[in-house]
């Protein structure tokens, strides 16, 4: 029997076309901004695009009435683009390299994100922040930044604002840190390797790490990545916890027939290229243009995010995110501190 396009399924409906130009002003928009940052970088090393692509979404929502013919396209970059982006980061883990840490090194490194994110949680119920808001804050602060607050958005039902408001705390916090902790381990007459781990392990995001070790020497920048990429990996059994608790949660979902994943398909796509990485099986020119694509990818979901940063929003939130961020921050700096002192 012949089909006529209004049941044929293969047919791509004026409806569909309409979503996908939608999405298309917001999504360059993006890409544009991406590609001046990653521009920047190669300019200005020390200037991590994902941080200079948060702070100018931030700063253009907040300076430049943005048309709403742009959200659509940022709504995609902040979430799908984000996820493609997190499930690429597997490629710069390398297992063995994490497993050569050794078993005092790991046991911190768990420690560091269990007792960051269950410290940060009781003390954020204790200050009457929000569960959501607190969630994203503990693991924002404990795991790596503004990829794990949008990680968690993947999985849990929260708010934009909620989600805007731990971007901008991580982006503040992370920054501060990037001095401090060099600074801080000279006047404790840390060793190279122990500041590198110390910063590895306290400091929110990757390119924070590397700017703050950085600064240190060449011998803390080696450990402080590795040390920051175990907390990266810690991401997919976290997600993983925090999906079976949605779950166990959406009753209205589950009465749809529409349950959220176990394992959302980019932590599984995460763990899939951190195993091939380790395989050793991907050639250089791979890995590179792989590296390549997933801060592409990042750069543009945070600046997405960035354009969720308004000023207005955080001045309604009141201090008390604040004071759970400072909190959190002290947290896992006091215990990621505590392994380079007993282990290295």
């Amino acid at each position: 029997m012949d089909r006529s396009p209004a049941t044929d399924h293969r047919v791509i409906r004026p409806g569909r076309l309409r979503r996908q130009a939608h999405v298309l002003p917001g999504l360059l928009l993006s890409g544009l901004v991406a590609l001046a940052a990653l521009l920047l970088n190669r300019a200005v090393p020390f200037a991590s695009p994902l941080l200079v692509a948060i702070l100018a979404g931030a700063i253009a929502v907040n300076v430049v009435d943005l048309p709403s013919s742009l959200r659509p396209g940022l709504a995609f970059a902040a979430r799908t683009l984000l996820r493609a982006g997190v499930a690429l980061l597997g490629l710069q883990l390398v297992l063995t390299d994490i497993a050569a840490l050794g078993l005092g090194m790991i046991a911190e490194v768990v420690a560091i994100v269990a007792g960051g994110i269950g410290l940060t949680l009781l003390v954020g119920r204790w200050l009457g922040v929000g569960a959501n808001q607190r969630l994203l804050i503990a693991c924002g602060f404990s795991i790596c930044g503004a990829a794990a607050v949008a990680a968690v958005d993947g999985v849990a039902d929260v708010e934009e604002e909620e989600v805007a408001t731990a971007v901008a705390l991580v982006v503040l916090f992370g920054t501060l840190l990037i001095p401090v902790v060099p600074l801080g381990a000279g006047l404790l007459g840390l060793s190279q390797v122990q500041a590198g781990a110390w910063a590895g392990g306290s400091i929110q995001e990757v390119a924070q790490v590397v700017a703050a070790a950085g600064l240190v020497g060449g011998g803390a920048l080696k450990v402080g990545v590795v040390v920051k990429l175990a907390r990266v990996l810690l991401l997919a059994p976290v997600l993983a916890l925090i999906a079976v608790r949605s779950r166990s949660r959406s009753g209205q979902a589950r009465a749809a027939g529409r349950r959220p994943p176990l394992v959302p398909l980019f932590v599984a796509g995460f763990l899939a290229a951190a195993v091939v990485r380790t395989t050793g099986v991907l050639p250089a020119a791979a890995l590179a243009g792989g590296k390549v694509l997933e801060t592409a990818l990042l750069t543009a979901a945070m600046f997405a995010l960035g354009c969720g940063v308004h000023l207005a929003s955080l001045r309604r939130v009141g201090g008390r995110p604040l004071l759970l961020a400072t909190v959190s921050t002290l947290v896992v700096g006091v215990i990621a501190l505590g392994g380079p002192l007993l282990a290295l």
